[in-house]
């Protein structure tokens, strides 16, 4: 098994400079004076979503200083599921491998579950590796993304502080399967279990879906109306569950600290709605996700993780 290098953090270097610093050998070495053949790189995320959208973006930005730097063509081909369900992610996943594209960025819905089809592209010779997530165990992908235990536990302690240590709480899981949301669960658990005063009273599933999110917080509201606060562990919980508590006429009395930096879920937090929020750094993550394979098609020695950091805002970010 491959060692790995040891995680570097691009969230406080600027992408576009880095980039260039880290790459500069490889470009000047065996790229240098060759003619390459087009790179065509597969992304492929949970599920259609507007966080993806910023990935596929960032994505598109690596691809253009590719070609700006090599001129030779680089595109990206975006290919998310229909829904966040395991098969259509495993379907699309194979026709990506089938394909042979240069390389393959993968936000898991499932690590164990897509095994099967990462080893057969790192078989194959097809650069893989996965964003937004964590590899299944032993597998040595590259990780582009942040630590998403600590993003939940920035969430989870500061629904803690606004209620006092005290009442119900929700989490909202995500997709259970996929790796970043298990993990950011799991951590908001143990924050909460630390809480003599705090009780976890539900934990809802959206699977990702915005409307599914608004639709659980509701039902989960009803069945609880004692619930004073709710944690999320994907990128549209916060915005279903402040959706679901202004429906309620619940506003400003249940409290939602939520994560990531969607649009609408800024101007929640700008209208206090919601509290606040741990945000990722989506268009990072597809940025370095894009360079990350082509490092690997040049040889470069692969590496465990790219760390591209966590934003907050709003209350807690004025936390002490």
């Amino acid at each position: 098994m491959p060692i790995l290098s040891r995680p570097i953090r691009a969230a406080s270097l600027g992408v576009s400079l880095l980039a260039v610093s880290l790459l500069g050998p490889l470009l000047t070495g065996s790229m240098a004076g060759a003619v390459a053949k087009p790179l065509r790189f597969v992304l492929v995320p949970k599920l259609a979503h507007p966080w993806f959208e910023t990935v596929r973006e960032g994505a598109e930005a690596a691809a253009l200083m590719i070609n700006r730097q090599t001129k030779n063509p680089a595109v990206v081909e975006y290919r998310p599921p229909a829904r966040s369900e395991l098969a259509l992610q495993a379907a699309i996943l194979e026709a990506a491998i089938r394909s042979r594209p240069s390389g393959i960025s993968i936000d898991l819905l499932d690590a164990e579950g897509l095994r099967p089809l990462l080893e057969q592209a790192r078989r194959q010779g097809i650069a893989v590796n996965v964003f937004d997530s964590e590899p299944p165990a032993s597998l040595p992908l590259t990780s582009i993304g942040n630590d998403y235990c600590l993003q939940a536990r920035i969430a989870s302690e500061r629904l803690v502080q606004l209620l006092g240590g005290k009442g119900e709480v929700a989490i909202m899981q995500g997709v259970p399967t996929a790796p970043n949301h298990a993990i950011r669960a799991s951590c908001h658990r143990q924050v909460f279990a630390s809480q003599p005063g705090i009780q976890v009273v539900a934990s809802p599933v959206d699977n990702d879906s915005i409307s599914t999110a608004e639709e659980q917080a509701r039902a989960t509201m009803v069945s609880h109306p004692q619930l004073k606060g709710w944690v999320v562990s994907d990128a549209g919980g916060g915005i279903g569950v402040a959706r679901a508590i202004a429906a309620l006429g619940k506003t400003g009395s249940v409290k939602v600290v939520a994560l990531d930096d969607l649009p609408e879920l800024l101007q929640l937090i700008s209208s206090g709605a919601v509290d606040s929020t741990a945000a990722t750094k989506p268009f990072t993550q597809g940025y370095w996700a894009v360079l990350n394979l082509w490092q690997q098609g040049l040889g470069a020695p692969p590496i465990e993780k790219i760390d591209t950091g966590i934003g907050v805002q709003g209350g807690a970010a004025k936390a002490p």
